[in-house]
């Protein structure tokens, strides 16, 4: 009696993990992914706070080269990080693979701003999952420039995106950061 018991009750867990029909809470609720790119660790402290608040998947962003404090001077001209934002074109290339990319409802992409923008990593990752028709929400780390210019440009560049406001999240509580996403969601 005891061997059926657990037999059921291993069934009873298991089942609606492989077939996906369990847990009514879980089923209605919108997959989430946090995906984010951190040079010096800031953002990466935001998104994990973040992904746990909205119970979403973490991704971190990682460049295929990693960057050294010298590629991240801002004030030298031919820092790589300087070459690379003075080039529209430019699209750093990232290791790792996003398992199950087009399963994902809501994405939240974090990063630090760069030249009043995005880096350059961001659109690597965004073309190569597109996100077409999925819920993308940008937020940002930065020592005073506004996530404003970042939203505009990801907007014009890839309109097949259905892009929520995004936040700057420095010195952000978890309790505003919880209202915030729970904005989103209305």
């Amino acid at each position: 009696m005891k061997q059926i018991f657990k037999l059921f009750l291993i069934a009873s867990v298991a089942l609606p993990l492989i077939c996906g029909c369990g847990g009514s809470k879980k089923a209605s609720s919108p997959k989430t992914l946090v995906a984010y790119f951190s040079a010096t660790g800031t953002t990466g402290y935001v998104a994990s706070d973040l992904a746990g608040i909205v119970g979403g998947d973490l991704f971190q962003i990682k460049p295929e080269v990693p960057y050294t404090e010298a590629d991240l001077d801002w004030r030298n001209p031919e820092s790589r990080s300087s070459l690379e934002m003075k080039d529209p074109s430019a699209r750093t290339p990232f290791v790792g693979e996003l398992a199950d990319a087009d399963s994902y409802d809501m994405i939240y992409i974090g990063f630090p701003i760069w030249w009043n923008t995005a880096p350059t990593i961001i659109n690597t990752f965004i073309e190569k999952y597109g996100f077409k028709g999925k819920t993308v929400v940008l937020f940002a780390t930065s020592g005073s420039s506004t996530l404003d210019n970042a939203v505009k440009v990801f907007r014009e560049a890839y309109p097949d995106i259905n892009w929520k406001d995004g936040r700057t999240l420095n010195g952000t509580s978890l309790d505003e950061m919880r209202t915030w996403t729970e904005s989103l969601a209305q």
